[in-house]
């Protein structure tokens, strides 16, 4: 708890002072889906009615947000401390790295859920989206989250390895666009089995059903979710502590 509070005060304290990137990065993101909206609305002609896939896009594209902040904050916080040369510090904390990481994600994962609530209610204002948001939304809310944070933790490892992977970052980030706006839950037979595989994608098509649909919660689905969000998580935290292992054998840990 003392670990989880002082995170949570330096996440609270890193907002304040640099509350401008923020709000820059609100505005962005908002900025970009609309504009989008507003290209696609324009090929289709005025009389376009888009029904529920638009809603199903913009629980989609939010999440995917929501996915770059949890990887900035822990293979872009990998990277910034190496940068900054208290990467080492880090490692030689009582808690363990993996441990500190991790409490930092869940303790800036307020603030996270803030900026992308935010977002959310921009582009519904904007496009005219009518979304639900029943609780039934939070069991499959946090089987997204376990294995977004196990991907962040498995993109880690190569910060935590190669100091440098910004490049690697962006282009995974626009695969995960795919996996995020992909309507895998519409899939039949065998690509609806690869749909349960991939990371992320069971729950995220059960957000769709709940909040762009209206259809209640499929017991099934939210088991290999729930299945879906372990596995990867263990996987993420597994490479995460090999990585280390291996920065160590290297010598690499405060190199740059």
């Amino acid at each position: 708890m003392s670990l989880f509070l002082a995170e949570l005060k330096r996440s609270w304290i890193q907002l304040l002072r640099y509350l401008s990137e923020v709000i820059g990065g609100i505005i962005g993101t908002t900025v970009i889906f609309y504009g989008l909206f507003l290209s696609v609305q324009y090929i289709a002609g005025p009389q376009v009615q888009f029904g529920d896939r638009l809603d199903a896009i913009i629980i989609g594209y939010v999440l995917w947000a929501l996915m770059i902040f949890i990887l900035g904050d822990i293979a872009g916080g990998l990277q910034n401390e190496a940068r900054t040369g208290t990467l080492e510090q880090l490692f030689l904390s009582p808690y363990g790295a993996s441990r500190v990481f991790l409490t930092r994600a869940i303790a800036s994962l307020l603030l996270n859920l803030g900026m992308n609530l935010s977002i959310l209610l921009i582009i519904m204002v904007l496009t005219g989206s009518q979304l639900a948001f029943p609780p039934s939304l939070l069991p499959p809310l946090l089987a997204v989250l376990s294995a977004a944070y196990g991907v962040a933790f498995a993109m880690g490892s190569l910060a935590l390895l190669l100091k440098q992977v910004q490049q690697l970052l962006s282009i995974f980030q626009f695969a995960l666009l795919f996996l995020f706006t992909a309507p895998v839950e519409t899939w039949t037979g065998s690509a609806r089995l690869v749909g349960y595989l991939l990371p992320m994608t069971p729950s995220v098509g059960l957000l769709r059903d709940v909040m762009a649909r209206g259809n209640a919660l499929n017991p099934v689905t939210l088991t290999i979710a729930f299945l879906n969000g372990a596995f990867y998580l263990g996987v993420g935290l597994l490479l995460f502590r090999l990585a280390e292992r291996e920065t160590k054998r290297r010598g690499k840990l405060s190199g740059y």
